[in-house]
């Protein structure tokens, strides 16, 4: 993990009744679209994007002749083709880049200088960066608002807080459903690149139209409408400020803008503060290509001549081994790769795209349990056999669609990032694996091996507020019990305004019930002030 920011910030909860209150979209169509590579966008000398395809003044054909050999020669002399992203985000700056206070500058000195978290951001984003650039443009949105999931998300596809936020732009579930984007066991719409972004600026537009003010829009998506909004009140009832920079918001969402403020500063000076932006080509890195239908994500890797890794990291949107069966009909491909693609995908038959198996029930099958056996749903078998219900009998004959690679093939599936997750190793820890029973949840399997709710969740690749399925199967991490390398220290902890159980047990990386045992606690509840004895073993805390 950076020493200055985690791999993904995790969003407040925004409540279904300040969603409720946002105003009705409209799209709305750039006055200023985007150049084809064929003709790029070029430098004027105010520094303005412009065409080279500008008309002279409407006077006398001989006049309008000679101004425009002048003007073109003007151009030539004056115009700079932009090649890279940084280079084109730096001339779409639009926010107060001038102004200066303590927050934005405490940001500005974790950044300066870390050439290695913008090296990584600059491989993370190159695939994606041309596209949202070019949304962001095509509604006259400041540029500022590209650079978004490097605070959300340090542009990782796969992302996933433990608030339950999703995907680059770091969507909760609830916005996502407000907004459209579909969820369900094949495709998150949160994570797919094309979807998310058009909700994420959908959802920034909507919410300047509500405050008005660019600064206020940017608190508002990550800590909600709602709450912005009364802080506002607040403040104008006080006869106060209601300037972002004065409001009474949370933590992290006063320092959510300050973060988005410092990186404009550094991408329009990166030498100004130590920092080489490696270079992003000003192009266009994937296109999206119609399937038609369902279509094995193995088979579609083949034809486009590209890894399957590379393929999920372009569609991160995907869960499982193929596409959705009710759609999305379409794949986000190297654009180098597509018309190759489109061509070989004509010539598969459409009973190819898929891989199919016909499967004779056997006594003791049940429709979840076949579902389960070939990584599918019972609603897709259902419908592939015209079945009305679960009922199947003996020797009953079905078709279902299976992956045509083993399921370690499919690298980035959900469940393989999942597994991929709970075998990552904790130090000072042994693994174990437990089988999640009835009445299951994180809080009492947390207490159950003393340790952190957060922490549980995250182990698995999961947020606390995720719903558990029985038989289920989950990493706990618990501490050896031979670890003869502990430096316990008794430490007296002040319960603070917002402060929980859990939150104090994940903060220092003990238990629940460890809290509970030391102080006698009955209640679950804790009250701010409220002092509480802790044995915290130092060489673990905040890991």
């Amino acid at each position: 993990m950076p020493l200055l920011h985690r791999l993904f910030s995790p969003r407040q909860s925004q409540l279904p009744g300040a969603i409720a209150l946002l105003l009705a979209l409209t799209g709305c169509q750039s006055q200023h679209p985007v150049e084809s590579v064929n003709n790029p966008i070029t430098i004027n000398k105010q520094g303005k994007p412009t065409s080279k395809n500008k008309k002279a003044s409407n006077v006398s054909d001989e006049v309008e002749t000679e101004a425009r050999k002048v003007d073109a020669r003007e151009q030539q002399e004056t115009t700079v083709e932009i090649t890279d992203l940084w280079q084109r985000i730096q001339e779409g700056l639009d926010l107060n880049l001038n102004q200066t206070n303590r927050r934005i500058q405490k940001e500005l000195r974790l950044y300066k200088n870390n050439q290695h978290y913008f090296d990584l951001i600059a491989t993370r984003a190159s695939p994606y960066l041309y596209f949202i650039i070019q949304e962001v443009e095509n509604r006259n949105m400041p540029l500022e608002l590209a650079l978004m999931p490097v605070v959300e998300s340090a542009f990782d596809p796969f992302a996933y807080s433990h608030a339950g936020a999703s995907g680059l732009w770091q969507i909760m579930p609830a916005t996502g459903e407000h907004f459209g984007l579909k969820q369900n066991w094949w495709y998150d719409g949160r994570r797919d690149v094309v979807a998310a972004t058009h909700m994420a600026l959908d959802y920034m537009q909507s919410l300047y139209e509500m405050f008005g003010d660019w600064e206020l829009a940017l608190a508002a998506y990550n800590s909600g409408p709602g709450r912005v909004q009364n802080a506002v009140r607040k403040n104008t009832k006080k006869g106060k400020s209601t300037r972002f920079w004065y409001l009474d918001l949370p933590d992290e969402t006063t320092s959510y803008v300050p973060k988005l403020i410092a990186l404009g500063k550094i991408i329009q000076k990166p030498e100004k503060y130590g920092i080489n932006l490696t270079h992003i080509p000003n192009q266009p890195f994937f296109v999206s290509v119609e399937t038609g239908g369902q279509l094995d994500l193995a088979k579609a890797a083949k034809l486009a001549g590209i890894p399957i890794a590379e393929l999920y990291k372009l569609n991160p949107g995907l869960n499982r081994w193929s596409t959705p069966p009710e759609g999305p009909h379409h794949l986000a491909l190297p654009a180098k790769k597509a018309e190759f693609f489109k061509n070989r995908l004509t010539s598969l038959p459409m009973d190819k795209r898929v891989q199919w198996r016909r499967y004779n029930v056997k006594p003791g099958d049940s429709l979840n349990k076949i579902a389960k056996e070939y990584r599918t749903q019972v609603s897709l078998i259902k419908e592939i056999n015209s079945l009305e219900s679960t009922m199947i009998r003996i020797n009953q004959p079905l078709l279902i669609p299976v992956p045509a690679k083993n399921a370690e093939e499919y690298s980035l599936t959900l469940g393989q990032r999942q597994k991929a997750r709970q075998n990552r190793s904790v130090s000072g820890r042994q693994k174990y694996a437990y089988i999640v029973k009835p009445g299951d949840s994180f809080w009492t399997i947390s207490r159950k091996y003393r340790v952190g709710v957060n922490e549980l969740a995250r182990w698995n690749n999961m947020a606390p507020k995720d719903p558990l399925r029985i038989h289920q199967k989950l990493a706990v991490w618990v501490k050896n019990a031979n670890n003869n390398d502990k430096v316990v220290r008794k430490v007296s902890y002040k319960v603070r305004p917002g402060d929980s159980l859990s939150r104090i047990a994940d903060k220092f990386n003990i238990g629940v019930g460890n809290i509970k045992d030391w102080n006698t606690l009955d209640a679950k509840y804790i009250q701010p002030g409220q002092q509480l004895t802790l044995y915290v073993d130092v060489t673990r805390a905040y890991d």
